[in-house]
């Protein structure tokens, strides 16, 4: 069967419609191209045809973009010359988009062709919207839910299939920017005020008004094809271009610290495209493409940030478990982690009973479902009888016996073994023998807790991020007696809420806070030692890392630290190892500055809360030493610290799934996005180089940085983590 089909009317109008075989949303393929093609030339050469229509069979959409599955395994097919073989298929992708836009005109008059309108039902990404912008008019249906736009920079490649150059010739670059650079999406009629779409119309009219622009012998050229075209807002060698570029360029390494490959690249295409004629811009864009598909960070990108988060969240690791979708939840505390519990359960349309100890505490919790739908209000993104809906949804109470009927619990109340284990019986003596309980904590051991329950096999960990509604990642823990109905439970609890859930078993900080831990005090140990705080923070920020570890203790709160640390030595004894963490941290305690939420910390803050510079009493307590430092002897020392946690919970058995431990680490604590996670980082240095690093480290800064055996067994073999454990992970 093919995704492409093609039918004349008797008006002489050729409708193409692509409808992808087994998928919800037409994607992309390279059999796709081959069919699309050979349509467009069937139609261009058929005499009784006037001119085409491109739509969808999908209702409400158009496409979701290129299957990136195939993207990814384009570098491995291209043959011994790679680079060569990526450009030449990137470059037969512009040859059928420009098939479509210059539907068979007269290469030196711009006479004839034949007119083609784009006509998109809805949604319209990447590729979704390349081949709109090659043909003639894009007609988009008023359908306020559509997401229209270019969003490949936010999974580390750019728009290559003419999609940067043409809409950048559109629109200029200043009007370009925030769809290429950012990857904003638009809806249609967002979309047609910023110049991408030409029509908005009503869906039942998306056809017919598409097709009357066909038959009204439009002109066709398009403006980068006549004499005399001028890019709008200015070429690079114009004036008001030439700042455009520069600021823009500015504001790419600003924002990427220029470990962003794809980035730079995109802007690279742009300025160079936009000196030379349309034809050889494209060739530049393909060029730029390949380079960035031949760097291994597009690569690990799109395969932890796309695939593999797009597998975990299908339930690549579900246990063969009947359907436990929520159908009423209960949160037991309606603190910040409570409230947001709340808020993404209602606003997934699952019952929200909300406790706390006092009703005025409960109201409060469910307030903050009250201010996110006005903030949506205001924006025009929320209806008011949506707020009522949602609102309508949450049963802020006291009391206990409101849970019953309910199949989850989320325990959301202080971090404290004693006041969960009382909570646990409260709400157990009124739920049912089928509800699962699950216990939001960060720190506390799951199957401790599960001593509290009734029944250990229904006892499970969720650990949600702050805050709740904007954090992507949710981390399930499996107490040693957990069964996999409550796995099941949870993770399908998690797909609703639309979140991304990994799932660890249970050991000391589970893997998310084993693993950022050590970051934040590897910056504070070098603190000690008198490297300077902005070489430390900046080398994290230049090395992909969004917060520097000054900045993350400030943000999470001092305090925090000081009790995890008391909690961690009481818990290892004399084996505890971070004695010169904890002199800083709890200096930093007796001076009362807690972070951010006290106005003080490892930075200055003004009134108003608003952070500053690096605190000036750091360096009179901690001097700067005379000699610091090189710059990647601190990433490293941050980088490494993280990851060989990583490493070592995967040879524990906390991790189960190295994709697990990418996209975690990438949406828990923001780990350097550019390298795929840290599993994907150790394969992108090799196994070899990372083994002899962790031993120069070891060497000079101490038994943490020793090379797990799991790394050095594959130093010496020369073995990558992708290739020894995707046998071993489920298939999506």
């Amino acid at each position: 069967m093919t995704d492409f089909t093609m039918s004349t009317d008797a008006d002489g109008v050729a409708t193409i419609v692509w409808d992808t075989v087994g998928k919800s949303m037409n994607v992309m393929n390279q059999q796709g191209f081959l069919d699309l093609d050979a349509l467009v030339d069937q139609a261009l050469a058929d005499d009784a045809i006037k001119g085409v229509i491109i739509t969808s069979g999908k209702e409400g959409s158009f496409a979701g973009g290129m299957d990136l599955n195939i993207i990814a395994k384009m570098k491995e097919s291209a043959g011994d010359d790679p680079a060569r073989g990526l450009f030449e298929g990137v470059m037969s992708m512009h040859a059928v988009l420009r098939k479509i836009e210059r539907a068979g005109m007269d290469p030196k008059t711009n006479k004839g062709g034949k007119p083609i309108a784009c006509a998109l039902p809805g949604t319209a990404l990447g590729i979704g919207l390349e081949i709109p912008l090659a043909c003639h008019r894009i007609f988009a249906a008023d359908n306020p839910k559509a997401k229209i736009g270019l969003p490949e920079i936010l999974v580390g490649i750019f728009p290559g299939a003419g999609g940067t150059t043409r809409l950048s010739r559109k629109l200029g670059a200043m009007g370009a920017s925030p769809l290429l650079l950012e990857g904003k999406l638009n809806d249609p009629k967002k979309a047609k005020a910023a110049g991408v779409v030409d029509e908005v119309v009503p869906a039942d009219e998306l056809l017919s008004a598409a097709k009357a622009w066909v038959l009204s012998e439009p002109s066709i050229v398009k403006p980068w094809d006549e004499k005399g075209y001028k890019m709008p807002g200015g070429a690079p060698y114009h004036p008001a271009g030439f700042m455009t570029f520069v600021g823009a360029s500015a504001m790419v390494n600003g924002k990427t610290q220029g470990v962003y490959p794809a980035a730079k690249a995109l802007l690279s295409a742009v300025y160079e495209g936009a000196m030379v004629p349309f034809d050889t811009a494209i060739k530049i864009e393909a060029r730029w493409f390949t380079n960035v598909l031949m760097n291994p960070s597009s690569s690990a990108m799109i395969r932890s940030l796309f695939i593999n988060k797009e597998a975990l969240e299908k339930g690549a690791n579900r246990p063969d478990a009947p359907d436990q979708r929520v159908k009423k939840v209960g949160v037991i505390g309606a603190g910040m982690m409570g409230a947001g519990i709340s808020l993404v359960s209602a606003l997934a349309g699952i019952e929200v009973v909300l406790i706390d100890s006092t009703q005025e505490a409960a109201d409060k919790g469910k307030s903050y479902t009250t201010a996110h739908l006005d903030k949506g209000i205001a924006r025009k993104k929320v209806t008011a009888e949506k707020k009522d809906a949602v609102l309508g949804l949450i049963n802020a109470t006291t009391d206990y016996a409101a849970l019953k009927g309910c199949d989850l619990i989320v325990e959301a109340v202080f971090e404290d073994v004693g006041v969960k284990a009382d909570v646990t019986a409260k709400v157990q003596a009124v739920t049912g023998p089928d509800c699962i309980f699950a216990t939001n904590t960060s720190t506390l051991p799951i199957t401790e807790l599960a001593k509290a329950s009734n029944d250990a096999e229904k006892f499970i960990g969720i650990h949600f991020f702050s805050p709740v509604d904007k954090m992507l990642l949710v981390e399930i823990i499996k107490g040693k007696q957990t069964g996999d109905v409550a796995v099941a439970k949870a993770l399908d609890f998690v797909r609703q809420i639309k979140k991304t859930p990994i799932v660890v078993n249970d050991e000391r900080f589970f893997y998310a806070n084993r693993c950022i831990i050590p970051y934040i005090n590897e910056g504070i140990r070098m603190v000690k030692e008198g490297v300077a705080p902005a070489l430390i923070e900046n080398a994290a920020k230049l090395v992909g890392m969004p917060l520097g570890p000054l900045q993350l203790v400030d943000e999470t709160s001092v305090d925090l630290g000081v009790k995890i640390a008391k909690a961690t030595r009481a818990a290892m004894g004399d084996a505890y190892p971070d004695d010169e963490v904890d002199e800083v941290l709890f200096w930093m305690f007796d001076q009362e500055r807690l972070g951010r939420k006290s106005n003080a910390g490892f930075y200055s803050y003004d009134e108003k809360g608003k952070r500053g510079g690096l605190w000036d009493g750091l360096a009179a307590q901690y001097p700067v030493a005379d000699e610091q430092p090189d710059l990647t002897t601190v990433q490293h020392r941050l980088l490494f610290a993280q990851t060989l946690e990583a490493v070592r919970a995967l040879e524990e058995g906390v991790l189960e799934d190295i994709r697990e431990g990418d996209v975690g680490a990438i949406l828990g604590w923001g780990f350097a996005p550019w390298s795929g996670g840290p599993f994907s980082w150790l394969d992108i240095i090799g196994a070899p180089y990372a083994a002899e690093r962790c031993d120069q480290l070891t060497a000079e800064f101490g038994a943490r940085f020793k090379t797990p055996a799991l790394l050095r067994e594959m130093a010496d073999k020369g073995q990558d983590f992708y290739k020894r454990f995707s046998n071993e992970s489920k298939a999506a």
